[in-house]
């Protein structure tokens, strides 16, 4: 039986990071500022997710930082809303394999956002509750909306929706202003999409879909992360009914997960979880038969 060791340590500037490690797999917290999973990886090797340059170890300032690494949002997106600058000190605390991180109350739009990270003791991967807690004094109409910034470079699998309904449609996709169907980084197959990384791409790309299957997969580095969530047929989903959405640039591809829209009243909380699985020695996938011999027994394990 594995053990999960947690440490305080110094990252990159940040001088009160918390590690979380079970001896196959390590993730690394920012207290400093945040929320923010900064780090996410088999230890002693690569970090799968995005390091903004210029902006990690930094702290305070006005203005929203991406930062990079995994964080919690609340959708739709909106200025101000969505960024209120989160570069100060948060709050942690330690709980059985893992820590809840937790944010101040967002002063503008009075909502407190809350992390729990359990990571397993033998496996490698890692499990997450999203909250968002009404600290206002009026409803919010408001979903959870989970964003994972990945390291550039890698492929990223969604599957897309397969049943038969007839003469209806089984489908939609939601369509950004900026986004190009003909971009060269995105393959539309018959059973699932594939979105490559570029850093010489211009301009970025987003879509969102109702993914019934409820997972998404990057494979980058040799290895594939595998992101899972529950898709509740028959919710709200924001975005025309997106519960995963998917945007990529010059830097990073963002893998995002929402849960359904509701209205929040005040002192009440809404919560999101997540599995995060990671998979060694993993060929990169090239067409949909590869994805089903290689990356779907992966994901679907």
């Amino acid at each position: 039986m594995g053990s999960v060791k947690i440490v305080k340590k110094e990252y990159r500037g940040w001088e009160n990071c918390i590690e979380i490690s079970n001896g196959i797999i390590d993730i690394i917290a920012t207290t400093d500022v945040g929320l923010r999973i900064i780090r996410f990886g088999f230890t002693g090797k690569e970090n799968e997710f995005c390091e903004v340059e210029g902006q990690v170890g930094t702290t305070g300032g006005d203005e929203w930082k991406i930062y990079g690494g995994h964080r919690l949002w609340h959708s739709p997106e909106y200025k101000p809303r969505s960024y209120e600058p989160d570069n100060s000190k948060i709050d942690y605390r330690e709980k059985e394999n893992g820590i809840v991180l937790s944010q101040p109350v967002e002063p503008w739009a009075q909502i407190k956002k809350e992390i729990e990270v359990t990571i397993s003791p033998c496996k490698p991967e890692v499990y997450l509750l999203h909250r968002l807690v009404n600290k206002g004094a009026w409803p919010v109409k408001l979903a959870a909306w989970a964003l994972t910034v990945m390291a550039p470079g890698g492929l990223e699998i969604i599957p897309l929706v397969k049943k038969d309904t007839g003469l209806l449609p089984n489908s939609m996709i939601s369509l950004w202003p900026y986004t190009r169907l003909n971009d060269s980084r995105v393959y539309w197959g018959e059973k699932y999409i594939m979105l490559r990384h570029d850093s010489n791409a211009r301009g970025p790309f987003k879509i969102g879909l109702p993914n019934e299957d409820g997972w998404a997969a990057y494979a980058n580095h040799g290895h594939l992360f595998v992101k899972k969530y529950n898709h509740i047929d028959g919710a709200t989903y924001p975005d025309f009914g997106a519960s995963f959405e998917t945007y990529t640039c010059d830097f990073m591809t963002e893998i995002e997960s929402l849960s359904p829209m509701i209205e929040l009243e005040p002192g009440k909380s809404i919560e999101h979880r997540e599995t995060w699985i990671l998979h060694d020695n993993v060929k990169v996938p090239e067409t949909e038969d590869d994805i089903d011999r290689i990356i779907l027994p992966l994901a679907k394990g």
